[in-house]
């Protein structure tokens, strides 16, 4: 894996904020609709047991679920 994937769906608020974050801090990031993505959708539910957007995930293969902008921040060693 070579970037930053952000599972979500277009009307969730904190994919919405999320997505707001990385590109105000200028993160490249591909972001796949679940709700479009049947793949997608799997995945994110093999990863969390359920369906939680957004699930980004990052070059290591670690992903975060629903992270506050500080908890990203973290990740991304912006803080």
């Amino acid at each position: 894996m070579s970037e930053i994937r952000v599972l979500g769906t277009t009307w969730c608020s904190d994919c919405t904020r999320s997505k707001a974050f990385l590109d105000a801090n200028e993160v490249p990031y591909v972001w796949t609709d679940i709700e479009q993505d049947e793949t997608a959708f799997e995945e994110v539910v093999r990863l969390n047991g359920r369906r939680v957007v957004p699930t980004i995930i990052f070059e290591d293969g670690s992903f975060l679920t629903e992270p506050s902008d500080e908890e990203l921040g973290a990740k991304l060693g912006l803080d």
